[in-house]
């Protein structure tokens, strides 16, 4: 569907279906800039599958009041719920399949797996990184997106099931719940957003990073007006190529690989352009590398600290010990920057009850806290000489 009528219709038809509503969406992911939704798709038992284009209509805030008393069940939602939300739907109730298995111990959480392992079907995913952008959309595609959501509740019955007989349901719920959460928090605003530009590493000095900066913020603007993934538009080793050799007229640049082909040739001026207000600026105009706040990398430690390095080789252990006993992988038990953070810095009177305090004001959930905190509170002291 595609007009308002059409959706109109939708969202009565949703209004008298009964049960959770499957939702899924489809983004351009490396076609496009933005990482808007370029369908969406829905099931409810009593109303059937819909795939609506939300290009031609201004959001889809009446189906989002429709469902607002609804469970919604996604896969792996913060992937979703951002593009989702731009259209003025957020869940207040939701279940994440893929979070579900992972709770739950399944070593293979991608849907085509747990909908092969747990209801016997086996779903094509090779439509998955298409360019969902293109009008019209192929048949084949629309009956690929209209399968990601037929068998999302069937799935969650069968999780939820599961973790109810491992005793984990409590866990899952604050995990959902942790995830509507977020759905209200505004996007994270990266600073320095070039600075993750791909092989950066390799590019030594103030003055070779600032043609980083430059190239990529040309490039940047470049891809916004075009609505056009950034790499298609001049790739990450391109940019770091070309803050290494600096080249100073257009022979030079093409030469450098990356730039050869026929839509970056003719924008040889802007990349040169570019380079040219990198090269004129002033030292003090030079990037700075900012203070990262909270502990260093791991593998710094050592050197910097190898007393806080022995403590956090300890609180590891705790946390995949405590991991393989409740079949959970390490990362969803806690987060690692909550660990790197607890052992770079404890509380000055260690305890289950400061440590439980800290972890909390890291973000940590209670189920969280209270599988971890007790044992933490027992290894970030050092082992006594005997």
């Amino acid at each position: 569907m595609e007009s308002a009528t059409d959706l109109a219709e939708v969202v009565a038809r949703m209004s008298t279906g009964t049960g959770p509503v499957a939702v899924d969406a489809e983004r351009a992911s490396g076609y496009r800039y933005t990482q808007r939704a370029y369908l969406v798709q829905l099931r409810r038992a009593g109303a059937g599958t819909v795939l609506i284009d939300p290009l031609p209509l201004d959001d889809l805030r009446t189906l989002d009041t429709a469902l607002a008393d609804t469970e919604w069940v996604l896969h792996a939602a913060s992937q979703d719920l951002p593009c989702l939300a731009e259209l003025g739907m957020k869940p207040r109730r939701l279940f994440d399949t893929e979070l579900a298995a992972r709770l739950a111990g399944f070593e293979r959480v991608g849907l085509a797996a747990l909908t092969e392992q747990l209801l016997g079907f086996s779903l094509e995913k090779h439509h998955s990184a298409a360019d969902w952008s293109t009008r019209p959309l192929p048949d084949s595609w629309l009956t690929y997106a209209a399968l990601d959501v037929e068998l999302l509740t069937d799935l969650r019955d069968l999780l939820a099931a599961e973790l109810d007989r491992q005793g984990k349901a409590a866990w899952a719920a604050e995990e959902f719940a942790a995830l509507v959460a977020g759905a209200d928090r505004p996007p994270r605003v990266r600073a320095d957003p070039w600075r993750r530009t791909s092989g950066i590493h390799r590019v030594r000095g103030a003055r070779a990073q600032s043609r980083v900066r430059a190239l990529w913020y040309a490039r940047d603007g470049i891809a916004a007006r075009r609505d056009s993934a950034p790499g298609r538009v001049l790739p990450d080793s391109a940019i770091v190529a070309a803050a290494e050799a600096d080249p100073k007229d257009e022979r030079t640049l093409l030469a450098i690989p990356g730039f050869g082909g026929r839509s970056v040739r003719r924008l040889a001026k802007i990349w040169l352009d570019a380079l040219d207000q990198a090269r004129a600026l002033p030292d003090d105009a030079l990037p700075v590398n900012v203070p990262v706040e909270g502990p260093p990398p791991p593998h710094r430690w050592a050197e910097r600290d190898p007393v806080a390095a022995a403590r956090l080789a300890r609180c590891r252990q705790v946390v995949v010990g405590t991991a393989e006993t409740h079949r959970l992988p390490p990362e969803n038990l806690i987060s690692p920057d909550f660990i790197r953070r607890l052992a770079w810095s404890p509380p000055d009177d260690i305890s289950a009850q400061t440590v439980s305090d800290t972890l909390r004001g890291f973000g940590a959930r209670n189920w969280q806290v209270g599988l971890i905190a007790g044992q933490l509170a027992t290894v970030l002291p050092a082992p006594e000489l005997s």
